[in-house]
């Protein structure tokens, strides 16, 4: 009998001890508290009144603050979001040309709380030059070209589907002589950015076709230009359908009037072959056609 009492009040301690320890245990994480007082601040890294969007290495400073926010999750608009704890970064945007970007970010307080603001910049990201070409054009800072006036299609013309002068090549020292005197500068900075300035004594050459392009009427003539003024210009690999058997495969766009040496009425000129003392180019004039010329070291 004393054995049975016994071994009831085991099973009932049992019965109690397993009933509280079922019992829900309570849990706090203290007041949730969104982020408040959230500021986002960016500068576009090299901005000034010649580069208002940037000197073209894409870096953006990134400051973000708030109360009650423990991290800070930023989506910079390219695609990409990274979490900063601190809510500072410099940010580097790889996309060539001029771009206008949204920069989210998400301000993630206790109990994951959310604060959100956004704010648009717009950045200027150089296009990444191969070291070949900058070296050879700029010889590393700054370098003068003029018409290679001595070599067989110095100036030619072709069809637009073809890399070659195959309709006409100039002989040595047949062209006007307004097209043999320019002299065109490529310079660069510390950020591989090339500027090109022409000094063109006055005049330059223009085909007849691109004549009111430049402002003028007439034929093939030499018309007074000014076109001194140093001009940045935008770096992109070709899309002319040329290979690395016909080209370089890198051209660059001139701002304004795109006149190198002589005009076709065209802005944009593929890099067909260059060394450190010969350049060749190919440009799409407003004809139409395929235009060719060659440049050599001053």
């Amino acid at each position: 009998m004393f054995n049975k009492i016994i071994k009831g009040f085991v099973s009932f301690t049992a019965i109690v001890f397993l009933v509280a320890g079922c019992k829900k245990a309570d849990y706090s994480f203290g007041a949730i508290k969104a982020p408040a007082s959230l500021t986002l601040n960016t500068t576009v890294v090299g901005v000034d009144a010649s580069n208002p969007n940037g000197n073209g290495t894409g870096t953006v400073n990134i400051a973000v603050t708030a109360t009650n926010a423990l991290t800070y999750n930023i989506d910079f608009g390219d695609g990409k979001t990274q979490v900063v704890p601190s809510g500072t970064i410099s940010y580097k945007y790889t996309t060539p040309g001029t771009n206008e970007f949204t920069i989210v970010v998400n301000a993630i307080g206790t109990g994951g709380s959310i604060s959100t603001i956004s704010k648009k910049v717009k950045v200027f990201v150089a296009f990444e030059i191969p070291a070949n070409i900058v070296a050879a054009l700029t010889g590393g800072s700054s370098k003068t070209w003029v018409t290679d006036k001595d070599a067989v299609g110095h100036f030619g013309v072709g069809p637009a589907n073809e890399f070659s002068p195959i309709w006409y090549a100039a002989t040595p020292n047949s062209r006007e002589a307004c097209a043999y005197d320019d002299e065109i500068s490529f310079s660069k900075d510390a950020n591989n950015n090339i500027t090109m300035t022409i000094d063109n004594k006055g005049q330059s050459f223009a085909i007849g076709a691109a004549s009111t392009f430049y402002g003028f009427s007439g034929g093939d003539a030499c018309f007074s230009m000014s076109i001194a003024a140093p001009r940045r210009l935008s770096f992109m690999n070709a899309n002319t359908g040329s290979t690395a058997a016909n080209s370089t495969r890198i051209a660059f766009t001139v701002p304004g009037n795109g006149i190198i040496n002589f005009g076709t009425g065209g802005t944009s000129y593929e890099i067909l072959a260059i060394s450190a003392t010969e350049l060749s180019l190919r440009n799409i004039g407003i004809d139409g056609n395929s235009w060719y010329q060659k440049l050599k070291v001053k």
